[in-house]
């Protein structure tokens, strides 16, 4: 079906690399190659990093406001955030002669009521997971100061004419946490694009060399956090010494890959909860279940012993990426109430079953005992689940096939963007919706008197 070529806007604070940024990127291609005329709008890009799709010509890209402080003395992140999307709204309604017929925002929904007011753009936001649910609130001031801003977050998101969340999870957690919006968010679950996982694994590549073995692996793939809970894939694998025999466990190895983390670009000295936790899991597989352990640093090349049987992996590359989809047997996915995880999506396009917590967003990617295992966060239970792989009661070959016929049909960018074509569809034909920009100033005037308060004490 021919659609009207619309012109379209996307605005994200920092396109930097991330899930987000994954999510909107491949959004914005799909809509492109529907024949839309596509643009984002950002308060900042680095073309050193950022996709490639933003940064080959693919995509165009404007910054605005990116003089404009992220902080103020190390504090009042999302105010400097809310202020640097006004000021980039203001911008492309001011400096642009562009009239767009549709704004596509995420992240942050502070720009919504200044849109509503003086453009005629119908306007799509979505919701990859509430911002209140994302900061702590340790002082008093730090919880007086997010009252308004909380508000502010629901009120604004509230005047899109649709809204989107990346899992049916997150629109339970949406619902719960906005309740005084009524609209019913959409589920637009996020997509991989098939292309940039055909590539051939290049064996020659010295950062693949190191990763080569004669064990059969089984990878995880996320950040060192403690909130994603690596450990759990660490003592399920030590816990197969009381289930197989030493012979059968030798042939085996597990490697914790580091994903890539936004705006560090991966693993990094510098954050102090990576240093913290890698060390961590380094000491409870040697100290404490008597596990060989190797790490891998950023652009080293030393290869691990043979008998290794724990690697870290931290900031794998694209050709290890490849390389560890390619070759594993099964997938360890291990955070719980994941808002949607793209990873276990990855992993079974990569044909690699996958167990995962029946927990979040994986329950809703994961076909239990079709293309992988949904099971309790307990290190016995994951055991057993890789016992089960191991010994031949799942045949994992079977369960991969039918993992990459799940992604392909469910989760590819072309189901995404006839979706999205859809919901931009819907949209198009209902009356314009306009708004006021008077609560603008007194929501100002009010984070002005706050930040004073907060800066003095």
């Amino acid at each position: 079906m021919a659609h009207k070529q619309l012109k379209i806007a996307f605005i994200h604070p920092d396109l930097g690399i991330g899930g987000a940024e994954r999510l909107v990127v491949d959004a914005a291609v799909g809509l492109q190659m529907k024949g839309h005329d596509v643009i984002f709008y950002t308060s900042h890009h680095d073309p050193k990093h950022c996709f490639e799709e933003t940064r080959d010509g693919t995509l165009k890209v404007n910054v605005r406001g990116d003089w404009l402080p992220r902080t103020i003395f190390g504090r009042f992140y999302i105010l400097c955030a809310i202020f640097r999307q006004i000021v980039l709204a203001f911008s492309l309604i001011y400096q642009d002669d562009k009239e767009y017929d549709v704004l596509v925002i995420d992240q942050l929904s502070a720009c919504i009521p200044l849109f509503k007011s003086l453009s005629s753009a119908r306007i799509l936001f979505y919701c990859h997971h509430p911002d209140l649910l994302l900061t702590s609130r340790e002082s008093l001031i730090k919880k007086l100061y997010r009252i308004p801003v909380d508000k502010w977050e629901e009120w604004t998101t509230g005047m899109s004419d649709r809204i989107a969340v990346n899992s049916g999870y997150t629109g339970s957690v949406f619902k719960e946490s906005f309740r005084s919006i009524k609209q019913i968010p959409e589920i637009l679950y996020p997509p991989i694009n098939f292309t940039g996982y055909d590539r051939s694994v290049d064996l020659n590549d010295e950062s693949v060399k190191i990763l080569q073995c004669s064990q059969k692996m089984l990878i995880s793939i996320n950040r060192f956090e403690r909130k994603k809970n690596v450990e759990l894939a660490l003592r399920a694998f030590a816990s197969l010494k009381e289930m197989v025999s030493a012979e059968t466990l030798s042939k085996y190895r597990l490697v914790l890959a580091e994903k890539i983390i936004k705006n560090t670009g991966g693993y990094d000295r510098r954050v102090q909860e990576n240093v913290e936790y890698l060390e961590e899991l380094d000491q409870l597989a040697k100290s404490e279940f008597g596990l060989k352990t190797f790490t891998i640093y950023p652009s080293s090349l030393d290869l691990p012993p043979s008998d290794t049987q724990i690697i870290f992996l931290c900031s794998f590359n694209d050709a290890q990426r490849t390389y560890l989809l390619s070759e594993a047997d099964l997938m360890l996915y291990t955070p719980s109430n994941e808002h949607f995880g793209i990873t276990p999506v990855e992993g079974m396009y990569g044909c690699l079953p996958v167990i995962a917590c029946n927990s979040g967003g994986p329950v809703e990617t994961i076909k239990h005992e079709e293309t992988g295992l949904l099971l309790p966060s307990d290190p016995e239970a994951w055991g057993c689940g890789i016992k089960d792989f191991v010994t031949g009661k799942y045949d994992k070959m079977k369960m991969g096939r039918q993992g990459r016929e799940h992604v392909r049909q469910k989760f590819s960018l072309e189901a995404f963007s006839n979706q999205s074509q859809e919901i931009i569809d819907d949209m198009m034909a209902q009356p314009l919706k306009k708004s006021s920009v008077v609560l603008y100033f007194l929501f100002a005037m009010v984070m002005v008197l706050i930040a004073v308060v907060y800066a003095c004490l």
